[in-house]
């Protein structure tokens, strides 16, 4: 049915919105940190990087849980 293909719906744009989000805190908590410590552009990158790979990382529990969800 039409309606099946729906129901994923909400869980696909959580994966955009959770790998900018993640991105962006990273980013924000880099770039805070280098001002207090005057490191720049070192922890902005480095948080950066993490905030990517914490997305990625949401992004791959994500799409096991769906994957879990189609076998049942």
């Amino acid at each position: 049915m039409a309606s099946q293909g729906f129901k994923h719906l909400p869980d696909a744009g959580m994966i955009g919105v959770n790998l900018v989000v993640a991105t962006f805190i990273g980013f924000f908590i880099g770039k805070w940190l280098d001002r207090l410590f005057g490191t720049q552009p070192y922890l902005t990158i480095t948080f950066l990087i993490l905030g990517i790979i914490s997305g990625f990382i949401e992004l791959f529990r994500l799409a096991l849980k769906e994957l879990g969800k189609s076998d049942d």
